[in-house]
């Protein structure tokens, strides 16, 4: 297939995918974000003119870069107003942390990656997509980015049996913590909201991310 007809393919995809994330989803902040971060950039070459499709994708090491809509969606359901701290756990390609970006003009990211290769493919890709404010740190022994903290909010994009309290004690008081919590197969986005006399758990979508593996999640090599 030509290189024109990759192109011509690739922009009726992205077309497709915004209308379809604005429909389903509405004119949020993070469909406007989404619309500013070039996702080609965030996956495999010979993958590319793929990347406006609305699914998940290998970038590998056994990873993938999240289907669009969950992206959105994921980044959405943290209610950022755009001047937050936030915490990413999970970086894989950098995507989600671009978006995370794109939302937050007066605020800041900090994402934390487990696997040496990917730490490095995110701060290329991102520095190469523009988002160079974007701090990715390679994954250290405690789950999360404890010297970083306290954020205002925790996005996890990867699954676990349950909410890790390692990572809600680095949330300011009023903060929330947004990931995929259920089986190893199959989970439900939850958000949890850390009040100063409560915490607040609301189950969201139904959804399928990567395992996060260690302590407080799956053991290594399940």
């Amino acid at each position: 297939m030509s290189l024109s007809w990759i192109g011509f393919l690739s922009d009726v995809d992205r077309t497709r995918l915004f209308d379809h994330l604005t429909k389903t989803l509405g004119d949020v902040p993070a469909v406007h974000a989404m619309r500013a971060v070039p996702r080609e950039k965030f996956v495999p070459e010979h993958l590319r003119h793929q990347a406006y499709q609305n699914i998940p994708l290998s970038i590998g090491l056994g990873q993938t870069i999240s289907q669009p809509l969950m992206v959105a969606t994921a980044a959405q359901a943290l209610q950022l107003r755009g001047d937050e701290y936030v915490l990413e756990v999970g970086a894989g390609s950098g995507y989600q942390a671009a978006v995370l970006s794109a939302m937050l003009p007066a605020g800041g990211v900090v994402a934390v990656e487990r696997i040496p290769e990917l730490v490095a493919m995110a701060r290329r890709n991102l520095a190469g997509a523009g988002f160079t404010s974007v701090r990715v740190l390679e994954a250290g022994a405690v789950l999360g980015a404890p010297d970083c903290a306290p954020f205002d909010a925790i996005l996890v994009s990867a699954s676990a049996p349950s909410v890790p309290e390692t990572l809600l004690a680095q949330l300011r008081p009023g903060g929330r913590l947004v990931m995929p919590v259920g089986e190893r197969s199959r989970q439900r986005l939850t958000r949890v909201w850390l009040h100063p006399d409560e915490r607040v758990y609301e189950e969201l979508e139904p959804c399928s991310y990567v395992p996060l593996l260690g302590d407080e999640a799956w053991p290594e090599g399940s």
